[in-house]
């Protein structure tokens, strides 16, 4: 009997032990990476602001508006729908900390699904931050999790129905780019679609881009997705970046398919909805180690060895696809999208400065704009 208690006091020691260990680690999800204001940002705002329902809760996050204040056009910009897929993150926040916008005006929402960035994804292995190199010294940002934490919004249904009717895997009803166009009465995840969608409604916004990652053998990948009425801009955006020596391909938004960015967000307001993939290999199922440095230098031997063997959509030398190049891709995306649509209605354009090219981002590093 003693033996029993002794064992069991010792187990518990231990489980305390190791409570005290990893709090702090879990605690630190928490905590926002930091965001400088640049010189073109005119006011931060939270999606509160466009639905009160939001505030106080996981699911509000930061609006950075940058208002050149001469008439134009309105762009939004949406980071961190799935916080696992860094590009989209970092791609906002380098339009934060450097776009000037010298006509109309840019609205970037870095951390879109902000509960998303406090948890990874259980037995995925994947690390809670990563760092960049920067002029003014390291800086690091959460890698967080394809969906909502479970501790904002639990249970998880058995199917989840979306408003459309259609019925999906439980799961998906933690994952915002499932939920729009949103219920102001739904769920968190919901909410803040919702929240997204009276933003760009109340600010008419003319284009609005989600930036996202997906894995090297997904076909979907290194393309823009258009909702019907974007079809024109996307593609003649296409044409330019292949011209430029960027490839990217386009796909048509399917109109059976509910839930997601480039489907609801032009059928529920008068946007041109453009969602942007860029191949993540630390999200592919073929990647060795998740780690910190796959995250930033995109280097990974299985990858390297599937592209040998023609199993990726991708190209995939040793050198790898960097967290750069994908930034760089979806940066050069954007501004082609914005200078075509400009061209195309020049009383509502959008013209920006201060935004780095392709090239240099490639040859810099996207630490150099940070």
């Amino acid at each position: 009997m003693k033996a029993t208690v002794g064992t069991a006091a010792v187990m518990l020691g231990i489980s305390i032990a190791v409570v005290i260990a990893v709090v702090p680690r879990f605690g630190a999800m928490h905590q926002e990476e930091a965001i400088k204001k640049g010189a073109g940002v005119t006011a931060v705002r939270l999606l509160s602001d466009y639905f009160p329902g939001l505030k106080g809760t996981a699911g509000d996050t930061e609006v950075y508006w940058l208002d050149s204040g001469q008439a134009g056009g309105t762009g939004v910009i949406l980071g961190g729908t799935h916080p696992n897929e860094p590009s989209g993150l970092i791609t906002a926040v380098m339009f934060i900390e450097n776009a000037q916008p010298t006509k109309g005006r840019l609205i970037v929402i870095p951390r879109a699904n902000a509960s998303g960035f406090t948890h990874t994804d259980y037995s995925e292995g994947s690390p809670q931050h990563f760092s960049l190199p920067t002029p003014g010294g390291e800086r690091w940002f959460r890698f967080g999790s394809r969906a909502t934490n479970p501790i904002h919004q639990w249970p998880d249904p058995d199917i989840y129905v979306h408003p459309s009717g259609q019925r999906l895997s439980g799961s998906e009803t933690r994952n915002l780019n499932r939920a729009y166009p949103g219920r102001s009465d739904g769920t968190l995840t919901e909410q803040v679609a919702y929240g997204i969608v009276q933003l760009i409604r109340r600010e008419k916004a003319d284009i609005a881009i989600d930036l996202h990652e997906a894995s090297p053998e997904y076909p979907v990948i290194n393309a823009m997705v258009a909702h019907d009425r974007a079809m024109e801009i996307a593609a003649s955006a296409v044409i330019e970046l292949q011209l430029g020596g960027i490839e990217i391909g386009l796909e048509p938004s399917p109109k059976t398919l509910r839930g997601l960015s480039h489907r609801e967000w032009g059928d529920a307001t008068e946007t041109l909805a453009i969602l942007v993939e860029s191949a993540n290999p630390a999200q592919g199922r073929l990647r060795g180690a998740t780690s910190a440095e796959l995250v930033v230098s995109g280097e990974d031997r299985m990858y390297a060895r599937a592209a040998k063997l023609g199993r990726l959509f991708v190209p995939f030398e040793d050198k790898g696809i960097p967290l750069s190049v994908r930034v760089a891709r979806h940066t050069a995306t954007i501004k082609e999208l914005i200078r075509t649509f400009t061209d195309l209605t020049p009383d509502r354009g959008i013209e920006l400065d201060g935004v780095p090219s392709y090239d240099d981002m490639v040859k810099q590093g996207i630490g150099s704009y940070l």
